[in-house]
């Protein structure tokens, strides 16, 4: 008989990584090596555990889904990742394909769908559909292209934008002088080829939601 496939569930929420597990725990085939309550505890067991499918929720605590899965791409390679979420997000989409896994699953998935991708997965099968990677490339052509233009302080600059603060309340929250954050967001205007600090406003909440997640 062949290994069992073993599964990392991370998931900062218990009832969702309890269903899981009860999923996965009706296949004869494969079977839970751990859970993880966010993204550094899941680097931690992927380097303690080894398993051969992460399964990711997306949004959690801590180092961002696609961090991890760039993290595990690099150091793990043999790992399949997964992402299991109720986000369906060009720019999560974008982030996750661009990191590497093998998968963006919603997590309405029928449970017998769930495990067949889990298998999938774990013998080396990419399961996006057209449709998806469709997406993934308008993304990538149209306001991934203009968000990755940006500077880190530019991004930063971007968030207290949708916080809808001012130049003086940036200036003051970056630490630096308000000319300089004036600057910063005529540049951000430019790149994002907009005219005013409205437009930037509603485009990253439509286009970068994680700009306002913690809104």
């Amino acid at each position: 008989m062949p290994p069992k496939i073993t599964v990392l569930i991370v998931d900062d929420h218990p009832i969702a990584r309890a269903g899981i597990r009860a999923v996965i725990e009706q296949a004869d085939d494969m079977e839970v090596a751990g859970e993880a309550q966010d993204g550094d505890e899941a680097m931690r067991l992927v380097e303690q555990l080894r398993p051969n499918v992460l399964l990711l929720d997306l949004k959690m605590p801590g180092v961002r889904a696609w961090e991890v899965e760039k993290w595990a791409r690099e150091n793990y390679p043999e790992i399949a990742a997964l992402v299991l979420t109720g986000h369906d997000r060009d720019f999560y989409l974008a982030r996750m394909v661009e990191a590497g896994v093998a998968g963006y699953l919603d997590k309405n998935e029928h449970p017998e769908r769930l495990l067949a991708n889990i298998r999938a997965a774990a013998r080396g099968e990419t399961l996006f559909t057209q449709e998806q990677l469709q997406r993934v490339l308008q993304w990538q052509q149209t306001a991934g292209r203009k968000w990755d233009s940006l500077t880190e302080r530019e991004r930063q600059v971007a968030r207290l934008l949708v916080e809808g603060k001012s130049d003086s309340a940036i200036a003051e929250a970056l630490e630096i002088q308000q000319r300089t954050a004036s600057s910063h967001v005529s540049s951000l205007l430019k790149k994002l080829e907009l005219d005013s600090r409205q437009e930037a406003m509603a485009w990253l909440v439509k286009h970068i939601p994680e700009m306002s997640d913690d809104l």
